[in-house]
């Protein structure tokens, strides 16, 4: 199995150590793990000479007849990192960045980081930090929220790092019914302030993208499963604009001069030409998915956009205006 794979499963037992004083039995460490593979001493010990060999030692003690492994005292957190007054301050404004995620394991930990930094800055700089509050501010944008997905994304990160097939019911926007799904699930992926699991969807016969809180239910099986080789993640997700997924078209577009002015500031889509026409009008081409989520984009820049191409798009962007203005 790659290392990659394991990845998961090692930072799950890194924590177990973090949280005991007084060290985990095999059995200890085992608890909470997905599959019967996971949990097998063989599997166990290794991912522990990984740990090791990362640079977190560890030590070995006899109590009641039964081997504990624990981290070596002095060595339970990382080095001190030698952060500078203003980094310390960067990191605890950054905290906000990280809201969308709240519901995660990786959520906690990055704010139990930025906690410390807080906690390192003397109280002028705590002052200072509020000061810079209200002069340099983030602005998250529309996103989702996931505390009541704990467990779920709990499952399908133990599932991901397991390589197993899931089970689950799934709430489909598009289908408006809930239904059952079996799932080798590839990667979480968090854009336009949604997090999706992304995976082959023994159902529909092909990879999909789901919408983590549209998973009504998981449930972990034994069964394994090997991303194909020819999967590119990233040439999955590069057609869509933001996240829906279709066709590939070739889009061309015209902007008036007061919306080009903003409109060329900004990377839209990795795909995208722009090129700069008389009176400060622009022209821009793109190829990316054909979906409502491209409709919905276009439709955003008001009268201030014409579609060149193709015509089907031309279309399909009248009649949604029309709808729109007419109540439908």
């Amino acid at each position: 199995m790659p290392r990659n794979d394991q990845a998961v499963r090692q930072l799950i037992v890194l924590k177990k150590l973090e949280a005991s004083r007084h060290g985990l039995t095999l059995e200890q460490l085992a608890d909470g793990l997905d599959s019967a593979a996971a949990r097998h001493p063989r599997t166990l010990r290794r991912d522990l000479e990984a740990i090791e060999s990362a640079g977190w030692l560890l030590m070995t003690e006899r109590v009641d007849g039964r081997t504990r492994w624990k981290l070596l005292e002095g060595i339970r957190h990382a080095p001190a990192l030698r952060l500078s007054p203003t980094e310390l301050m960067a990191l605890t404004l950054s905290r906000r960045l990280i809201a969308p995620l709240e519901g995660t394991a990786l959520h906690a930990s990055l704010q139990s980081a930025l906690g410390k930094a807080s906690a390192a800055l003397p109280p002028e700089g705590l002052m200072l930090v509020q000061q810079l509050e209200g002069t340099f501010s983030v602005g998250l944008g529309p996103h989702k929220r996931y505390k009541r997905h704990r467990e779920i994304i709990e499952r399908i990160t133990h599932a991901i790092a397991e390589k197993k097939r899931l089970q689950m019911r799934y709430d489909s926007a598009s289908r408006g019914r809930v239904t059952r799904r079996e799932v080798d699930p590839y990667r979480l992926w968090y854009a336009s302030g949604g997090l999706y699991l992304i995976g082959y969807c023994h159902l529909r016969k092909e990879p999909r993208m789901f919408a983590v809180e549209r998973i009504k239910s998981v449930t972990p099986t034994e069964l394994p499963y090997q991303i194909p080789l020819h999967f590119d993640f990233k040439a999955f997700v590069e057609d869509s604009l933001t996240v829906m997924r279709g066709p590939r078209i070739d889009v061309e577009l015209a902007f008036d001069r007061p919306t080009a002015a903003w409109v060329k500031d900004r990377v839209w889509h990795p795909s995208q030409q722009l090129k700069r026409l008389p009176g400060g009008k622009l022209r821009m081409k793109l190829t990316l998915a054909d979906s409502r989520e491209l409709i919905g984009w276009i439709l955003s820049f008001g009268n201030g956009v014409v579609v060149i191409k193709p015509e089907r798009l031309q279309e399909a962007v009248k009649t949604e205006a029309k709808r729109i203005a007419a109540g439908v």
